[in-house]
């Protein structure tokens, strides 16, 4: 599992209209500099960005892009959705089936339920999580994702442990 170059760039790209400021526009060259990317890359990435309703263009002297909304109001998760795909998708078995068209662990996977299981609690920290949060500097955000993770796993069952014997 990782994540893309192009889910990476884009939340860096947001993050730099959001530490701008509402009131400001930033230019594809400016995140481009700021970001250490190419331009033609800056410029795909919030191409994807808008189209996926995150940041609105201005046109003008003063035009480029700025945050849609407040920072608080924009969650990783959306902002994933919009530049990629979920760690676990329920394709992911047709994709990984080896040498046979169905995989020979289709009825009963142990893997898909772990992959299914880390998906779920990735999920609940990336909904809880928003631009604004993303602001933080490291040491604070370390802590919030901390307690964030605690949260996430809270409600999840109590590890089982299975003996065999035999």
């Amino acid at each position: 599992m990782y994540f893309s170059a192009q889910e990476e760039y884009g939340l860096r790209c947001l993050l730099r209209l959001a530490v701008a400021g509402s009131d400001e526009s930033q230019t594809i060259n400016e995140i481009s500099r700021a970001e250490g990317i190419s331009a033609p890359y800056a410029a795909k990435m919030m191409r994807i960005l808008r189209s996926g309703g995150l940041v609105t263009s201005v046109r003008g002297q003063s035009g480029g892009y700025r945050l849609a909304r407040p920072a608080g109001e924009i969650t990783v998760s959306e902002t994933l959705g919009v530049l990629g795909s979920p760690l676990f998708e329920g394709e992911f078995c047709d994709k990984h089936s080896g040498n046979e068209e169905t995989c020979t662990h289709a009825i009963d996977c142990s893997i898909r339920s772990l992959w299914r299981g880390v998906q779920r609690i990735v999920d609940r920290v990336l909904s809880r999580t928003t631009i604004q949060d993303l602001l933080r500097q490291e040491p604070q955000m370390d802590v919030f994702v901390k307690d964030l993770v605690l949260w996430a796993t809270a409600n999840e069952p109590a590890r089982v442990e299975v003996r065999r014997f035999g």
